[in-house]
């Protein structure tokens, strides 16, 4: 499994990962609507846009022969801080993919990116997706809901290249 941050490349991929994986996907999260598949050509080019403003870390996860089977994403940057999302295709699911892509983009959002801390918010009825922040050592921070469905936030305070912990 390799991550790779978004690029122009991934153009065709990106939108026929989420049309691929779409049924899967709406079984736990609200579906994108059609409107985002037919406009997939300008929301790419709005997505590396806003990855070179620094406002948003897109990234793509890929299998040993280079298909997409995932996502992880690092949105409402400010303050050092970010929100991590995160999804995985179904035929990748169960495997460590989002486990492995998380901890990735964690070490990335410190080094690279600067960022001190990460949230991330799941349902309560996804026990896999839930599972993931807690395999990569972010602490549950409080409940919430997520479109009407019980959930959680978890955060992730991050050690800078070069700091020490207190």
């Amino acid at each position: 499994m390799t991550l790779e941050r978004l690029r122009a490349g991934h153009a065709e991929a990106l939108p026929g990962f989420e049309r691929e994986n779409r049924e899967y996907f709406a079984r736990a999260v609200p579906d994108r609507g059609d409107a985002y598949f037919a406009e997939s050509t300008d929301r790419h080019h709005a997505l590396l846009a806003e990855r070179a403003a620094g406002i948003r870390h897109f990234h793509v996860v890929l299998d040993a022969d280079g298909q997409l089977v995932g996502r992880v994403n690092l949105v409402d940057v400010a303050d050092g801080t970010a929100e991590l999302g995160y999804r995985v295709a179904e035929r990748a699911a169960g495997r460590g993919v989002a486990t492995a892509a998380v901890r990735l983009v964690c070490e990335k959002a410190a080094t690279e990116y600067g960022l001190r801390a990460l949230t991330a918010v799941t349902t309560l009825d996804n026990a896999a997706s839930r599972a993931v922040p807690r395999r990569c050592g972010f602490t549950e921070a409080g409940p919430l809901a997520v479109d009407s469905r019980p959930g959680l936030r978890h955060r992730r305070e991050l050690l800078l290249q070069g700091a020490r912990r207190p």
